[in-house]
C-alpha cells in the first residue's frame, strides 16, 4: 500500500511560494497606504518643512554671528530670533499704517489695467468675446489648485506661519537632540551615512535660504527705491510685494513685473515704461549674479525643473507646496546624491558635535 505524502496548501503559510506572494503583496500594499497617508497629511507635512527651512534660516544667521561674536550659541540665537521679530514687527506696522489702504488701489487699478487689455484685444479680433476681469482672477486662483484649509483663511494663514516658526525656534535650539533622535531608530552601521545626509542638507539649506533671503532684500530694497526715483505710484507697496514675491522662484518673479508693470502704466507711458525698466534691472541683476552666486555655494538646480516642481506642488498642495518646492527639491537631490555615493564613501561615523 502506497502511503500518501501531504504537501502544503494554497492556504498554507509555510509554502515558500504563498510566502514570497504575500510580503509582495504587503509591499504594495504599505506603499499605496503610505502615499494616501501623504497626501492626507500633505498640509502638516508641509508646515513639518517649512519649520526644517525656518530652521536653517535662524542656524545659517546663528553661525554667522557666531564670526562677529564669541558668544554662546543661545545668546546668538536670541540675538537672531529678536532682529527676525523686530522686522516682521516693523513690517506689519508699516503695512498697517501705510499700505493697507493701497491695497484697494492697487486692485482697482489692476483691474482697470486688465480690462483696458481685454478691450483692445477684442477690437483687435484677438478676442470673440468680452472676458469679465473678474473671471479672469478666479481661473488665475483656480490654476494652482486647491487651496488647503491651513492657508484658506487669515486665521489659517496666521496660525500656519506660527506653527512654522515655533518649529522652526524648537529645531534651532537643540538641533542635535532631534537628529540624535532620529539616528537612535536606525541601526549601528547606518547612522554614518545618515549623519553625513543631515550635515549635507543642513549646509545646502543654509545656503539656499541665505540667497532668498539676499534676494528679497535686493529686490524689495531696489524695486522701491527705483520706483521711487521714477515716480511710479505706490511704489513702496510694489517694493514690499515684490521682496516678499522674491521668496517664490520664476513665479514670484513673473507675478511681481506683471503688477509692477500694470501699475506703472496707470500713470502715464513714461512711468510705464519705467517701471519696465525697473523690473529688468532687477531681475536680470538677480538672475544673473545673486542666483549664480548662491547657487554656487548651495545645490545646482535647473529651473526647468525647480519651475515644474512649483507648477506640480502649486497645483496639488496650494500656496504653500508653491512656495518649498525649491527646498524640497534641493533636499531630494541631496539624498540622490548621498545613495549615489553612499556605495564610495566609507569613512567612519562621524561623533556630532555641537552646532555653530
Amino acid at each position: 500500500m502506497t502511503r500518501h505524502i501531504e504537501e502544503p496548501g494554497p492556504g498554507e503559510l509555510r509554502d515558500p511560494v504563498v510566502r514570497a506572494e504575500l510580503k509582495r503583496a504587503l509591499v504594495w500594499i504599505g506603499l499605496a497606504v503610505t502615499v494616501w497617508l501623504v497626501w492626507v497629511l500633505a498640509q502638516p507635512i508641509l508646515l513639518i518643512i517649512g519649520g526644517i527651512v525656518f530652521a536653517a534660516m535662524l542656524d545659517g544667521g546663528v553661525r554667522l554671528l557666531g564670526r562677529i561674536l564669541p558668544i554662546g550659541r543661545p545668546w546668538r540665537l536670541l540675538i537672531v530670533a529678536a532682529f527676525v521679530t523686530a522686522f516682521l514687527f516693523w513690517v506689519a506696522v508699516f503695512a498697517g499704517t501705510q499700505l493697507i489702504d493701497q491695497f484697494e488701489s492697487m486692485r482697482l487699478i489692476v483691474q482697470g489695467q486688465v480690462g483696458k487689455i481685454l478691450a483692445w484685444a477684442q477690437t483687435e479680433g484677438l478676442l470673440k468675446q468680452a472676458i469679465p476681469v473678474t473671471d479672469i482672477g478666479k481661473e488665475m486662483l483656480g490654476s494652482l489648485g486647491r487651496l488647503t484649509s491651513a492657508v484658506s483663511s487669515v486665521f489659517g494663514m496666521v496660525a500656519s506661519v506660527a506653527m512654522i516658526v515655533v518649529i522652526g525656534l524648537f529645531l534651532a535650539i537643540e538641533p542635535r537632540l532631534y537628529e540624535r533622535g532620529m539616528a537612535w531608530m536606525l541601526p549601528m552601521e547606518r547612522r554614518a551615512d545618515y549623519y553625513r545626509l543631515m550635515s549635507a542638507m543642513g549646509h545646502t539649506l543654509r545656503r539656499l535660504a541665505a540667497g532668498r533671503l539676499l534676494a528679497m532684500m535686493v529686490e524689495g530694497v531696489a524695486t522701491w527705491g527705483l520706483l521711487t526715483l521714477g515716480d511710479v505710484p505706490m511704489a513702496g507697496l510694489l517694493g514690499l510685494v515684490t521682496g516678499l514675491f522674491a521668496l517664490i522662484p520664476n513665479i514670484g518673479a513673473l507675478l511681481s513685473g506683471t503688477l509692477m508693470v500694470l501699475v506703472g502704466f496707470s500713470g502715464g507711458l513714461e512711468t510705464g515704461f519705467w517701471a519696465v525698466g525697473v523690473y529688468l534691472a532687477v531681475h536680470l541683476v538677480d538672475g544673473y549674479i545673486i542666483v549664480p552666486m548662491v547657487a554656487k555655494q548651495s545645490v545646482d538646480l535647473a529651473p526647468a525643473l525647480v519651475l515644474a516642481a512649483q507648477l506640480l506642488l502649486g497645483a496639488l498642495l496650494g500656496v504653500m507646496g508653491l512656495i518649498l518646492a525649491d527646498p524640497i527639491i534641493a533636499m531630494i537631490k541631496v539624498v540622490l546624491e548621498r545613495r549615489s555615493a553612499s556605495g564610495v564613501d566609507s569613512a567612519e561615523m562621524p561623533v556630532p558635535t555641537d552646532p555653530g
